[in-house]
């Protein structure tokens, strides 16, 4: 190995590059380059510094999903169904060369990548090889490029386009889209109160516990297997799952239809919130077949009929006790299944002792507080409606024993306990799944792993939740228009990473998350070189791949990505100007 050396002479310093070597057996040091004295390297080295500059940019999440919409043809698809919205001024929508399909997918990507705000984006995106691969300057690409685009799309086209969209993926990849998982989410946004334009948001019990805020609904089909999605609805923040259902409960036959599939061979996996008896006549009528579920509370009847009767069954390495039985709801034969989760059990046992752990913390401080003068209660109704609001929830009804003590000087306070009895008949009683299916013909094990399937629809909407991937949020659009629009791009990012995962677990042996994937392929980064010739004019750049794992070089291999950044025309493709 090479190593710098020092030598004096004359009272000088000299440096060398020095190599040990054995001449005649023995270890001799060979100088291999003459580097002069200490100020003269340094001249050299500064000399390199002026002449290369480095820059370094994000790129392999950014290249291989335009690269994924220039195979779809994504902008042309949407670019095809855009009206713009002052036809005198400009009949074709364009801005800084940037049709609206084009801008709809960097702003698809840039959420699929990090979210950010609209005028957010160009900085994330200057920091992306997405303007070399492009040959394209997003520099004045800003809040009010994307607000000028999105106007230009008409909400009525967005089923349209998704319609064509999944035709090309169809074309592209096999859709395991035999069972489909159904529900639906809200998103919280900061659409003032006094706004009156926006229909869409309206408070509502919000997911994220931010019911102060008015909110926006969002349905969604995707297939159980690879969690593509295949229908989204956006709608009213205030809508109940139950009327939301029903409004769509056509469309996704008409979808399947559309993508050339057999609505009769098609299972739809929906939950309890959906339930009435129109909206299961409807997925009667609508020739789909489903599998759902019952609450366990309002089939007392059921739980009792099964208790002598569970069957042992082993699904998905759990083992569980089932009941199976066929019984006439709402009018129609259903195959019932009955049976007790020990991981669901647990789970919510885990959830009833903390709350209780939580709910008694809050009691015995509100008791304290009473102790003193300046809280001291006089008001016995007031003080029981606190009480009965902290000791409410879902599984806590009757689990609090209390009564109010009146103290001597006209004020009131309570003593509390928790009733076992009780708890250890809710120990006993939770972990219990009621499915139904007209699926007769469908073995038990069959039915169950089809109603965990629900599980990639769960999983899509914490992907679009996670603040570094995918996020719906930061969304700050006041109309209608812009809030469907918004909700659109951000489904197509979700689309295409969906699409990217699944081609990356079929092609190799990747077996993490999206999200994961999407860090992993954003760690790729694309290096400028830029040296000075000594000629005058630019600098000469040249472009290459930093140095990488062998995990994510194979990686990037498989998904056809390794020459991306030297084949630009090829994504330069995907209608940056094709109108």
């Amino acid at each position: 190995m090479a190593t710098i050396q020092q030598k004096t002479s004359r009272g000088h310093k000299y440096w060398y590059i020095v190599q040990s070597r054995r001449v005649g057996g023995k270890p001799r040091p060979i100088v291999l380059a003459y580097l002069g004295k200490a100020e003269a390297l340094l001249k050299r080295l500064q000399g390199l510094r002026d002449r290369f500059k480095l820059k370094s940019y994000a790129h392999g999440a950014v290249a291989l999903l335009l690269q994924l919409a220039g195979r779809l043809d994504l902008p042309a698809i949407i670019n095809r169904q855009v009206k713009s919205p002052r036809p005198y001024l400009s009949p074709k929508p364009l801005r800084h060369h940037l049709t609206v399909g084009m801008t709809l997918v960097l702003a698809a990507i840039g959420r699929a990548c990090r979210p950010t705000s609209k005028r957010g984006w160009r900085d994330w995106a200057q920091g992306t090889s997405a303007e070399y691969l492009l040959r394209c300057s997003l520099a004045k690409v800003d809040s009010q490029h994307f607000w000028d685009l999105m106007d230009a799309l008409p909400v009525a086209a967005i089923p349209e386009i998704e319609a064509q969209l999944l035709e090309k993926v169809r074309s592209l990849q096999t859709l395991d889209s035999a069972t489909l998982a159904y529900d639906t989410t809200n998103f919280f946004t900061f659409v003032a109160t006094g706004n009156e334009k926006c229909t869409l948001a309206h408070r509502g019990k919000n997911k994220q516990k931010r019911s102060d805020l008015r909110q926006v609904g969002l349905a969604l089909v995707v297939t159980r297997h690879g969690g593509l999605p295949l229908f989204h609805l956006t709608y009213q923040g205030h809508w109940h799952d139950s009327k939301v259902f029903a409004k769509l409960i056509q469309a996704i036959p008409e979808r399947l239809v559309r993508l050339r599939f057999d609505p009769e061979q098609h299972t739809l996996i929906f939950d309890r919130g959906n339930n009435s008896k129109a909206n299961l006549a409807a997925v009667t009528a609508a020739g789909l077949h489903y599998v759902g579920a019952l609450t366990p509370y309002q089939h007392a009847s059921l739980l009792a009929e099964a208790e002598s009767h569970y069957q042992p069954l082993s699904v998905k390495d759990q083992s569980l006790d089932v009941y199976r039985t066929e019984k006439q709801i709402w009018g129609q034969k259903r195959t019932i299944l009955v049976f007790v989760s020990q991981r669901l059990k647990a789970g919510q046992l885990r959830g009833i002792y903390q709350t209780l752990s939580k709910r008694q913390a809050a009691l015995t401080a509100l008791r304290q507080a009473l102790q003193t003068s300046r809280g001291a209660l006089k008001d016995r109704r007031a003080l029981e409606d606190k009480i009965r609001s902290l000791t409410a929830g879902q599984f806590l009804g009757g689990l609090f024993q209390w009564t109010i003590r009146e103290k001597p000087n006209d004020s009131f306070t309570f003593d509390f306990s928790i009733n076992q009895e009780r708890l250890r008949q809710l120990e006993d009683e939770l972990g219990f799944r009621i499915l139904m299916t007209d699926r007769h013909d469908w073995e038990t094990g069959a039915i169950i792993e089809a109603y965990y399937g629900q599980a990639a629809v769960e999983q899509a909407f914490k992907n679009m939740k996670n603040p570094y991937h995918l996020a719906f949020r930061p969304q700050f659009h006041w109309t209608d228009q812009k809030i469907i629009v918004h909700f659109f791009l951000c489904m197509l990012g979700y689309l295409l990473s969906a699409l990217l995962w699944n081609e990356a677990q079929s092609k190799t042996d990747f077996s993490g998350s999206i999200d994961s994937l999407l860090d992993r392929l954003g760690g790729i980064r694309l290096a400028a070189v830029m040296e000075k010739t000594g000629v005058k004019g630019k600098p000469a750049i040249s472009y290459q791949l930093e140095e990488m794992s062998a995990a994510d070089q194979a990686l990037l291999l498989a998904l056809q990505g390794e020459n991306l950044h030297r084949q630009r025309p090829l994504i330069n493709g995907v209608g940056v100007y094709d109108q």
